[in-house]
């Protein structure tokens, strides 16, 4: 792990976006990844823009050279679950990516219920809901609690936030074909799996995620942008979680739960997002850099400090264009 005085020396060289004015017309940005689309390829680029509630806030060093390696290392891990876009990876903070037609969902998959957003289940659970993107859901549940089988609750994009949706919905709205959709939820419940039993061999509870997927030219699923992060999921120390669920304790989390907690206290709104100071940026830096050690096993790596890191980023992508 890196340290706080090394973090810290990185405040000011963090990657908050990654247009270059020479490729600018092939360029796109989103909320926490840039993109060039090139010819049946996109360069993903993964900034260390930290994004929450639906607002990007700050940058957090080393955030997207986690991101890219954490998820490049999940695809390698799942490839035979379902197969994936990565083709190569030509900086720490890029991948390039086969083209893909992106489904207009995505697909989030829980074992627990819990959460703090308006789309959460627990948040809609706790003022009454029973039935959450077509899922019934029992009397009695407790925040934290495992459901008995993991449940798909799926959402689509509306005006920049997450809109809840059920399955039977993305079928009557002509967005994914009910064929489509049942590969879909199988492939991310297979996937969930995978994830699990691999957290589980290192100490974590995966919680919850999302999925991105799409379509090939050739019509072939695949699962795209990210798998198993800390900005797609959630994870839990699986040692303390029974000890601290009786207690009526939050479980000890190794994702940016803590930091949406932290912006709450501050009072976050839409019209009121509070600065990230250093202090809670070198946190979150040590979150992202402590869950891609435990997960994958191996100390994180970072590249060249020594140069700004658009400047390698640039020289590194130079070749594509």
């Amino acid at each position: 792990m890196l340290s706080r005085p090394v973090l810290a020396a990185q405040l000011d060289n963090c990657l908050e976006d990654a247009q270059f004015a020479q490729w600018s017309d092939c360029y796109s940005r989103g909320k926490v990844r840039d993109m060039y689309k090139l010819e049946g390829k996109r360069i993903l680029i993964t900034t260390d823009r930290q994004s929450a509630f639906d607002h990007v806030l700050g940058a957090i060093p080393f955030k997207g050279q986690a991101l890219n390696a954490l998820s490049n290392w999940w695809f390698e891990q799942t490839k035979d679950v379902v197969p994936n876009h990565l083709l190569e990876v030509p900086d720490p903070n890029c991948a390039v990516v086969r083209e893909v037609e992106m489904l207009p969902v995505e697909i989030v998959v829980r074992a627990y219920i819990t959460g703090t957003t308006d789309t959460s289940a627990w948040m809609n659970y706790a003022e009454g809901a029973r039935e959450f993107c077509g899922v019934r859901l029992p009397e009695g549940l407790r925040k934290n609690q495992r459901f008995d089988t993991p449940i798909i609750t799926p959402t689509t994009k509306a005006e920049g936030h997450d809109e809840k949706i059920s399955a039977a919905q993305i079928v009557e709205r002509g967005l994914v074909p009910e064929t489509v959709w049942q590969e879909v939820a199988a492939k991310a419940l297979a996937l969930f799996a995978r994830g699990a039993e691999l957290a589980a061999k290192n100490g974590l509870i995966l919680v919850d995620t999302k999925y991105e997927m799409g379509l090939s030219e050739e019509g072939q699923l695949l699962v795209a942008d990210e798998v198993h992060t800390p900005d797609s999921s959630r994870f839990w120390t699986a040692a303390t979680y029974e000890e601290r669920f009786a207690a009526g304790q939050e479980p000890e989390n190794l994702d940016k739960e803590f930091l949406r907690l932290w912006l709450k206290e501050k009072g976050i709104s839409d019209d009121y997002l509070p600065p990230l100071d250093d202090d809670i940026r070198i946190e979150t830096a040590t979150r992202y850099l402590g869950l891609y050690e435990q997960v994958t096993g191996e100390a994180f790596v970072p590249g060249d400090t020594e140069m700004p890191v658009r400047d390698r980023i640039e020289g590194n992508l130079a070749k594509y264009f």
